[in-house]
């Protein structure tokens, strides 16, 4: 029934955004657009706040230990979220994990989504203080040590959708009580905006993460995103384990 549920949202999404992508791509031109910011067919750019229409009791607030509803876990990822030591975390300097890539869109904060650069996208979230880096460039290739954001590779879709995938992850949290996820683990996110009723957009995000370890199946959520006019309510705040 999740499943049903999200697969609807993105189809209504994608419903309401193709007339407006067809008609007028952003940083559309004649020929051949020379970089992934010109070929953009829909603008992500701007200040986003989370719009938490489900799972309250997971998203608003730390879930209590075993609660673990609709994450499709395997036993061992059930005894090691059983095992949840926020205390442990802060004390190993891991009050990030829950704020990694595979759940960072999950939490119910505040985004601003700019153009570091003509081939790579910049997500900043206040919840937090992680930065995200979507690398367009074919050329570009994970290097370094695992990152809570990892590496992630960014390609634009018809109509009016961002695809993006990252690999190269620590370890983290899929929910903020431990749920697991293993440094094997993928994230592919896609990212559409649709219009509001009434005004103003609405960004959609539908991630679905794969773990051969902790995981039986992937698990998908979908989450949503308003615009704001400004950053007049941006507040950086870090990282806590509890």
């Amino acid at each position: 029934m999740r499943v049903s549920r999200i697969a609807a949202v993105t189809a209504l999404s994608f419903a309401a955004l193709a007339p407006h992508a067809a008609g007028q791509g952003v940083g559309a031109s004649n020929g051949s657009p020379s970089t992934p910011r010109a070929s953009a067919s829909v603008d992500l750019t701007g200040y986003w706040v989370a719009l938490v229409t489900e799972d309250w009791r997971f998203r608003m607030i730390t879930p209590r230990k075993g609660d673990y509803r609709s994450v499709p876990m395997t036993e061992q990822a059930r005894k090691i979220a059983d095992a949840w030591d926020p205390a442990a975390d802060e004390a190993s300097g891991n009050q990030c994990k829950a704020y990694g890539a595979a759940a960072i869109m999950r939490m119910p904060a505040r985004f601003h989504i700019t153009w570091q650069d003509d081939k790579t996208l910049r997500v900043e979230s206040d919840f937090g203080m992680q930065t995200r880096l979507f690398h367009f460039d074919s050329t570009a290739a994970s290097s370094g040590e695992r990152a809570w954001q990892g590496f992630s590779k960014a390609e634009w879709q018809k109509p009016g959708s961002l695809k993006v995938v990252t690999t190269n992850m620590r370890p983290g949290y899929l929910r903020k009580n431990g749920v697991p996820y293993s440094q094997d683990a993928s994230a592919t996110e896609y990212f559409d905006v649709a219009p509001m009723p009434g005004g103003g957009q609405v960004l959609l995000v539908t991630t679905v993460v794969d773990d051969p370890q902790y995981l039986v199946q992937p698990f998908i959520v979908s989450s949503q995103f308003k615009k704001e006019a400004d950053g007049s309510k941006w507040d950086p705040t870090p990282c806590t384990a509890r």
